[in-house]
C-alpha cells in the first residue's frame, strides 16, 4: 500500500473522529486488521521470493563446484599432454643420439651410407608425425582455452544476475520497512482509538494479543532476513574468492601455453641442427670423393720412382692383406647384419601371427564366455524346471498316493527322489564352478578367523551330528575375494566331514601363518614374495598320494556314489578358486589316516 495514502486516510480519519459513533469505529478496526492480513500475505509472498533466491543461489553453487570440477579435469589433461611432450622430447633425444652414432658409423663405413639415409629419412617422418601430434594437442589446448573464457563469460553473467537479485532483495527489504513504519504508526493511532474503544474491552484485548504475536512474528522475520542477508554476502565474498582462482588458473594455464611455444621453438631449432648435421655429412662425402680422386693422382706420380714403387707395392700388398682381412670382416658384419635381418623378419612374422593367434583366443573366449552365460541360464533357469517338477510331483506322491504304492513303486519312488537330489546338487555345484570364472573379482583384506567360524556355524547341523572337533589356530588377515573363499573352506570342512572313518568322530585342524616363498615348496612360487599359508588337515579315510592331482579333477571321485555321495566337483570349485587368487594348493594324503590340503595365498 502507498505510504501517502494511509498518510491521508489517517488524515481524514483524524478529522472525522468527532462525528463518528461506536459502529464507526469497529468497522475501522476491522479494515485496519484486514490491512494487517493483506501486509502479512505481502509479507508472506516476500519469504516465498526470497526462498526462491535462495533456491538460485544454491543452483548457482552447485553450478560453480561444476565448473570447478571440469577445471580440475582440463588441468589433468594437460599435465597429461605436458607428460607426452617430455616423452617425445625424451624420444627426440634419442634419435639425436642414434644420429650422432650414425654419423660417427658412416664416417668408417662409407658403404653404409645408404641404409644410414633410409635410416635418416624414417626419423625425418618420425619427426613430422611428432610435429603432427605436438599441433593435435595446440589445436587441443586452445579449443581448451576457448572452453575457459566461455565458463568465465558464463561466471560473469551468473555474477551480474546475483548482484541484480541482490538488488531486488534490497527492493523488497526496503518495501518490509515502510510495512514496519507503517505498521508502527498504525499501532501508535489504535493506541489512541483503543481510549474510545472502550465499549469493546474483550475484543480489543484479544486483538491487542494477536497483534503482539503478529509483531514477534515480523520481529523473527527481519532477523531471519538479516540472518539471509549476511549469508548472501558470505557467499558473494566466496564467488569473488572463486574469481580470483579462475584468473589465477588462468594466468597458469597461460604461463604453460607459453611454455609449450617455447618447447615447439626448440623442437624446431634442433630440426634445422639435424639439417646442418645432414648437410655436413653429404660435404663431407664429397670430401672423400676428392681425396679418393688426390689418391689415384698420387699413385700415378710414384711410378716414377721405382724403388719407392717397390717399397711402396711391398707397403701395399701388406695393405691389400690388411685390407682383405678388412672385407672379410666386412663381409662377415654383412652376413651378420643379413642374419640378423632375416632373424628380425621371422621374427616380425612370428609376431604378426602371434598377435592374430591372440586375436583368434580373443574371439573364441569372448564366444566361449557367451556359450558359458548361456549354459549358466540354461543350467540355472531351464533344467532346474523340470527337475522342480519331478521333486513336486514325487514329493505330491509321497504325501497323497504312497499308501497305494506296492514296495517295488514305493522303492521306485525313494530313488528318483534320491536322483533329482543329486541332480539338484550336480547343476549347483556346476553353477557354482562356473561362477567362480565369470563373476567380478574384488579383493578384499579379510580376518580368516572370522570367515571361518562363519563357516563352521553353517555347518553347525553336521558337525553336531557327526560329534565332530574342530581344532581353531591363529589364522593370518589375508587379501581375498570373501564370498569364494567361504565357499572354498565350505567345501574342504564339507568333505572332511563327510570322509570320515566310521565309528570315529572327525577331527579338523585348521591354521594359518605368513612365509617367505620358496621353489622347494613349489616351482610356481615366487621366491622372496610373502604367502599366506593356510592348512585344512583331517584324519578320515584319506588318499593315496599317486592321486593328489587327480582329486583336483572335474567329476573326479574315488568312491562311488553309494559308499559317499557327491557329484566330484568339490574340489575342482576349490583349485579353480585358489588360481583365481593367483595361489597354490598342495594335497598329501595316505589311506586311512587322513587328507592335508596346504593353501599358498600371495599376500
Amino acid at each position: 500500500m502507498n505510504v501517502s495514502l494511509v498518510y491521508s486516510r489517517l488524515v481524514t480519519h483524524n478529522f472525522v473522529r468527532p462525528r463518528m459513533n461506536e459502529a464507526t469505529a469497529s468497522e475501522k478496526l476491522i479494515n485496519a486488521n484486514k490491512e494487517l492480513g493483506h501486509q502479512k500475505a505481502e509479507r508472506g509472498k516476500r519469504a516465498a521470493e526470497l526462498v526462491i533466491a535462495n533456491k538460485e543461489l544454491v543452483f548457482q553453487n552447485n553450478e560453480k563446484e561444476k565448473r570447478a570440477e571440469e577445471l580440475l579435469i582440463a588441468n589433468a589433461e594437460l599435465l597429461f599432454q605436458n607428460e607426452e611432450k617430455g616423452k617425445r622430447a625424451a624420444e627426440l633425444a634419442i634419435a639425436n643420439t642414434e644420429l650422432i652414432y650414425q654419423s660417427g658409423e658412416k664416417g668408417k663405413r662409407a658403404a653404409e651410407l645408404v641404409i644410414a639415409n633410409e635410416e635418416l629419412l624414417y626419423q625425418n617422418e618420425e619427426k613430422g608425425k611428432r610435429a603432427a601430434e605436438l599441433a593435435i594437442a595446440n589445436q587441443e589446448l586452445v579449443f581448451q582455452n576457448n572452453e575457459k573464457i566461455k565458463r568465465t563469460e558464463e561466471l560473469l553473467i551468473a555474477n551480474v544476475e546475483l548482484l541484480f537479485q541482490n538488488e531486488e532483495k534490497g527492493k523488497r527489504a526496503a518495501e518490509l520497512a515502510i510495512a514496519n513504519i507503517e505498521l508502527i504508526y498504525q499501532n501508535k493511532e489504535k493506541v489512541k482509538r483503543a481510549a474510545e474503544l472502550a465499549i469493546a474491552n474483550k475484543e480489543l484485548l484479544y486483538q491487542n494479543e494477536e497483534k503482539g504475536k503478529r509483531a514477534a512474528e515480523l520481529a523473527i522475520a527481519n532477523q531471519e532476513l538479516i540472518f539471509q542477508n549476511n549469508e548472501k554476502i558470505k557467499r558473494t565474498e566466496e564467488l569473488l574468492i572463486a574469481n580470483v582462482e579462475l584468473l589465477f588458473q588462468n594466468e597458469e594455464k597461460s604461463k604453460r601455453a607459453a611454455e609449450l611455444v617455447i618447447a615447439n621453438a626448440e623442437l624446431i631449432y634442433q630440426d634445422d641442427e639435424k639439417g646442418k648435421r645432414a648437410a655436413e655429412l653429404v660435404i663431407a662425402n664429397q670430401e672423400l670423393l676428392l681425396q679418393n680422386k688426390d689418391k689415384e693422382k698420387l699413385a700415378l706420380e710414384l711410378i716414377i720412382a721405382n724403388k719407392e714403387l717397390l717399397y711402396q707395392n711391398k707397403e701395399k700388398g701388406k695393405r691389400a692383406a690388411e685390407l682383405v682381412i678388412a672385407n672379410k670382416e666386412l663381409v662377415y658384419q654383412n652376413k651378420e647384419k643379413g642374419k640378423r635381418a632375416a632373424e628380425l623378419v621371422i621374427a616380425n612374422k612370428e609376431l604378426v601371427f602371434q598377435n592374430e593367434e591372440k586375436e583368434k583366443r580373443t574371439a573364441e573366449l569372448l564366444f566361449a564366455n557367451k556359450e558359458l552365460q548361456a549354459f549358466n541360464y540354461i543350467t540355472s533357469h531351464d533344467l532346474q524346471e523340470p527337475l522342480r517338477k519331478i521333486q513336486v510331483l514325487s514329493s505330491f506322491i509321497v504325501d497323497k498316493e504312497l499308501e497305494g504304492l506296492s514296495a517295488k513303486g514305493k522303492d521306485y519312488l525313494v530313488r528318483i527322489q534320491r536322483s533329482s537330489e543329486r541332480m539338484q546338487q550336480l547343476i549347483n555345484d556346476l553353477l557354482t564352478y562356473s561362477r567362480t570364472n565369470t563373476e567380478e573379482r574384488i579383493f578384499e583384506t579379510t580376518d580368516l578367523n572370522k570367515l571361518v567360524l562363519s563357516v563352521i556355524k553353517e555347518l553347525k547341523e553336521n558337525i553336531e551330528d557327526k560329534s565332530a572337533v574342530i581344532e581353531l589356530g591363529q589364522l593370518c588377515d589375508a587379501k581375498i575375494i570373501p564370498f569364494q573363499f567361504v565357499q572354498l573352506m565350505h567345501n574342504l570342512i564339507g568333505n572332511a566331514l563327510k570322509f570320515a572313518i566310521a565309528g570315529k568322530p572327525p577331527h579338523i585342524t585348521i591354521y594359518s601363518k605368513i612365509i617367505k616363498g620358496s621353489k622347494r615348496i613349489s616351482a610356481r612360487m615366487l621366491p622372496g614374495k610373502s604367502y599366506c599359508h593356510i592348512v585344512v588337515k583331517d584324519e578320515g579315510i584319506g588318499f593315496s598320494q599317486e592321486f593328489s592331482e587327480r582329486i583336483f579333477g572335474v567329476f573326479q571321485k574315488l568312491h562311488s556314489v553309494q559308499e559317499y555321495p557327491g557329484t566330484g566337483i568339490g574340489l575342482a570349485i576349490v583349485k579353480k578358486i585358489v588360481e583365481n587368487h593367483n595361489g597354490i594348493i598342495i594335497a598329501h594324503g595316505e589311506a586311512n589316516k587322513g587328507a592335508k590340503f596346504d593353501i599358498y595365498i600371495p599376500d
